[in-house]
């Protein structure tokens, strides 16, 4: 198979794309032939050495695919070789092959073709994952979600606004700030001239936000903290700004708020497999009825994983970079 080989941890141009060994499926694993795979923040941390696959996954880069069944593993019930679907991964997806858990397997939705369907299995289990399953979201709360441009941002100002939320991103260009609004934000705030703080206050009448989906971390922690409402939930899923702050507990206790941290990524099988069944479940009949869509900025082939990775490291792809194997 073809798949993306690092020579060292480092640059883009560190990536190059090789001949690897077929996977052979275990059991309880599917094969797929990838028709595409995403790329996420997180590939770019792994390449730069900070973000090992967990134990037993491939050493491939990729956490998210869509492809077309090309074989099953012992004991796989509910699939069949030629079946189309798209799956979450603990690594392996920049590759033209790669083996799956069967759980963790998801089919196309409705009106989405095969190549952007490659563009749902990350965003779609970690918002509605953390957003809902974990904060409880409902219909009149208010969101903040911080990268509203990015890929997670963008679905889940799509999935919030469509549950009956009110909507809050915080974006860093006109851009990126106005295709929120279309997106379904009722507030877009460009973090770089504004306090979103004081924005989603004014906005709300003091209330604050129900809950905040963050990808920041430490930079953003004690902001975060200050803009929650009472029994608000601050979900941290990212620590593009950090891995160390100062917690304000007295501050938190008068809210009688809750942070919480997550990864999707090292969880167990069995818990991704119940994430990929419930977004299956709930999220998929609103990507099938046109009220969320994947937004997908640029569809590059896998010899140019480079370049996909300079561009989202540049902040100007809204929404998802693809490559096609």
């Amino acid at each position: 198979m073809r798949a993306v080989t690092q020579s060292a941890s480092g640059g883009p141009e560190t990536l190059t794309v090789s001949e690897l060994p077929d996977p052979v499926p275990g059991p309880g694993e599917v094969l797929l032939d990838v028709a595409a795979t995403a790329v996420n923040r997180a590939d770019l941390l792994q390449r730069q050495g900070f973000y090992p696959p967990p134990p037993g996954a491939s050493e491939v880069i990729g956490l998210e695919c869509s492809g077309t069944v090309a074989a099953l593993g012992e004991g796989v019930d509910g699939w069949a070789v030629g079946d189309q679907v798209c799956a979450l991964l603990a690594g392996g997806g920049y590759a033209s092959r790669v083996a799956v858990p069967a759980g963790q397997l998801m089919p196309v939705p409705a009106g989405v073709d095969l190549v952007t369907a490659a563009a749902l299995p990350e965003v779609a289990c970690t918002v509605w994952s953390n957003v809902f399953m974990v904060a409880g979201l409902r219909p009149g709360d208010v969101f903040l979600v911080h990268g509203g441009g990015g890929g997670i941002g963008t679905f889940a100002i799509q999935l919030a606004a469509a549950s009956g939320a009110r909507v809050f991103t915080t974006a860093g260009s006109a851009g990126k700030l106005e295709r929120c609004r279309e997106l379904g934000a009722e507030g877009a705030i460009n973090y770089r001239d504004e306090d979103f703080v004081e924005v989603v206050r004014a906005a709300t009448d003091g209330r604050g936000a129900d809950v905040v989906l963050d990808n920041m971390g430490a930079k953003y922690l004690a902001r975060n903290v200050d803009v929650l409402a009472d029994e608000g939930r601050l979900v941290i899923i990212g620590m593009q700004g950090g891995v160390k702050a100062e917690l304000d507990i007295s501050r938190l206790l008068a809210k009688r708020g809750a942070v919480i941290a997550t990864a999707l990524r090292s969880r167990p099988v069995a818990g991704k497999s119940a994430i990929c069944a419930s977004v299956v479940e709930h999220v998929w009949p609103l990507v099938a009825d046109g009220r969320v869509r994947p937004v997908v900025s640029a569809v590059l082939p896998l010899d140019e994983v480079a370049e996909a990775h300079r561009l989202i490291e540049s902040g100007e792809a809204v929404g998802k970079v693809l490559l096609t194997p």
